[in-house]
C-alpha cells in the first residue's frame, strides 16, 4: 500500500468517525494518522537500507546499527545494561558487539568502577560510519522534501515536531496516550472528606 492509498483510507476513516460523533472522530483521526506514519516508516526503512549499503563495503545489520546508536548516546554502557535496552539475552548482545568489534566500530574497555564490568564505546571509525550514514540519509530526505510545496514542508515540520514530542513523552514513561487530568476538587470538599475520614 502506498501513501496515496493510506491518505485515502485515512480520509474515509475520518469521515466515518465524524458521522459517529466527536469521540469517534478523534479516534478515527488518530488511527488514520498512525496508519500513514507506519507507511512513511516503511518507506524510510527502504531508504535507510540503500543509504547504509552505500556507506561501507561491510555494512552493519539493523540490530548492530541500533547498538551503535545506543553506544553513541550512552558512552561507556556495559553489556548488562545494553541487553536491557535492547531487550535481548546476554549471548545475543555479546555476539552483536563481537561483530562490531571485528569491524573496528566498537571497543571494550575495563570499567574503572568494577573489574567485573566491561564498558562499550564507539571507535573513531564507528563514529565516522554513523556520520557518513546520516549524511547520506539527509541527502535523500532533502531531495524528497525539495519536491514539496512550501506549505507542505511547513506542515511536515510542525507535524513531525509534535510527533517527536509525543514519542519522547512515551519513552520517558509519561502517560501514553496522555490521560486527561481530573478537575481539582474544591478545598472545602477536601476538608469535609478529611473530617469524615477522621471521624470514621
Amino acid at each position: 500500500m502506498n501513501l496515496q492509498d493510506s491518505r485515502r483510507r485515512g480520509e474515509e476513516a475520518s469521515g466515518a468517525g465524524a458521522a459517529g460523533g466527536p469521540a469517534e472522530a478523534e479516534g478515527a483521526g488518530s488511527a488514520a494518522a498512525a496508519g500513514v506514519a507506519c507507511d512513511v516508516i516503511a518507506l524510510l526503512e527502504v531508504l535507510w537500507e540503500r543509504g547504509r549499503d552505500a556507506v561501507s563495503a561491510a555494512p552493519v545489520s539493523t540490530s548492530q546499527l541500533r547498538v551503535m546508536h545506543i553506544l553513541e548516546r550512552d558512552e561507556g554502557i556495559n553489556l548488562r545494561t545494553l541487553g536491557k535496552v535492547l531487550g535481548a539475552a546476554p549471548p545475543s548482545v555479546s555476539r552483536l558487539c563481537d561483530r562490531l568489534e571485528a569491524l573496528g566500530y566498537v571497543k571494550r574497555t575495563a570499567s574503572a568502577v568494577s573489574r567485573r564490568e566491561v564498558e562499550l564505546r564507539l571507535t573513531v571509525p564507528g563514529r565516522a560510519y554513523l556520520r557518513d550514514l546520516r549524511a547520506r540519509r539527509e541527502e535523500a530526505l532533502v531531495a524528497a522534501v525539495a519536491t514539496m510545496s512550501p506549505g507542505a514542508r511547513e506542515a511536515l515540520v510542525h507535524g513531525l515536531g509534535e510527533f517527536c514530542s509525543a514519542v519522547d513523552a512515551g519513552l520517558a514513561g509519561r502517560a501514553w496516550p496522555p490521560q486527561e487530568e481530573a478537575p481539582a476538587e474544591p478545598a472545602g470538599r477536601r476538608e469535609q472528606a478529611a473530617r469524615a475520614a477522621r471521624s470514621a
